[in-house]
């Protein structure tokens, strides 16, 4: 009987730890399964959709500057990207009957040639072209330089005729260089020709800003679909979907340590934010940012800083 007993407290010992292991091994993997997060917030403020299309730097209006006697440049006082004013003397010219008789001034009073003929610029703008150079035999009529006109100067943009509303005349844009300098631009009119190939229309945008830019420069134009001055916005990163993005959904908090999967209803998109049209959240609700991946309807998460 004695040992009977012995028997039975032993047992129970050995039960009563075994309970006090599982329990803790219990508290150990409910510690394990809290996911960690971070979290953000929704904020109300403006949203825009944009599309970003191709445009090519050009000037529309180009001065040809000729020859107006026959003979040879005696001078040439420009140099191509050379910014001139209108009524600069750009080349000189002395005629062909000059230069032959010129070795015999010294003898001949009546032979003295005092000065040659000059060619002025006409407009102001940038020297594009320089034809002739100092010494050439040139006649008249002669082409020797070409003169951009800097205030001619705009971005031809190709829109494919799909998009054609979205570039009305008076729209406002913006013109992104390769530079990453942002110009501000406004659609001031279109050519009635579309491209037989690519089917797209040229838009011209003149830019606000008095910058010297090359011809033929590639840039690419922003032009906004849809604005919404204020909205429902949230970062990208905190809304999920399925595979065939047919259903859209965020994690939010009800508490320290428990999400829930909320159904939400997505507008505009861009780049890094979503516009959330329903629900309505409260800017101090927590939404899931990071680490939310996978995660079931319910989760247990643990929020880092």
């Amino acid at each position: 009987m004695k040992n009977i007993r012995i028997v039975i407290i032993l047992v129970s010992i050995i039960a009563f730890t075994g309970c006090k292991n599982a329990s803790n091994q219990t508290d150990e993997t409910t510690e394990e399964v809290k996911t960690p997060v971070t979290i953000t917030h929704i904020s109300n403020a403006p949203i825009s959709e944009s599309i970003s299309l191709n445009a090519t730097s050009s000037y529309q209006v180009k001065n040809i500057v000729k020859a107006s006697v026959t003979g040879y440049i005696e001078k040439s006082l420009i140099h191509i990207g050379d910014y001139v004013q209108a009524g600069k003397t750009i080349f000189a010219i002395i005629t062909k009957e000059a230069d032959a008789l010129k070795n015999y001034s010294g003898k001949d009073s009546l032979m003295q040639f005092k000065s040659s003929l000059t060619i002025a610029a006409t407009i102001s703008g940038i020297i594009t072209e320089v034809n002739k150079q100092q010494n050439d035999f040139v006649t008249e009529g002669d082409q020797l330089a070409v003169i951009a006109q800097q205030s001619s100067f705009v971005f031809m943009l190709n829109v494919p005729f799909e998009l054609n509303k979205y570039a009305a005349i008076g729209t406002s844009c913006n013109v992104f260089l390769p530079d990453s300098t942002i110009i501000k631009g406004v659609i001031s009119s279109k050519l009635s020709m579309v491209d037989a190939v690519a089917q797209t229309q040229s838009y011209i945008i003149k830019i606000s800003s008095n910058t010297k830019l090359p011809e033929n420069l590639l840039a690419t134009v922003q032009l906004f679909k849809n604005t919404k001055p204020t909205a429902q916005v949230i970062e990208k990163s905190a809304v999920l979907s399925n595979e065939t993005m047919e259903s859209f959904w965020v994690m939010k908090l009800i508490n320290d340590t428990t999400a829930v999967r909320v159904p939400v209803n997505k507008g505009i998109v861009t780049e890094d934010k979503i516009e959330i049209l329903s629900p309505i959240f409260n800017e101090s609700d927590r939404i899931l940012n990071s680490g939310h991946y996978g995660l079931a309807d319910t989760a247990f998460v643990s929020v880092g800083k």
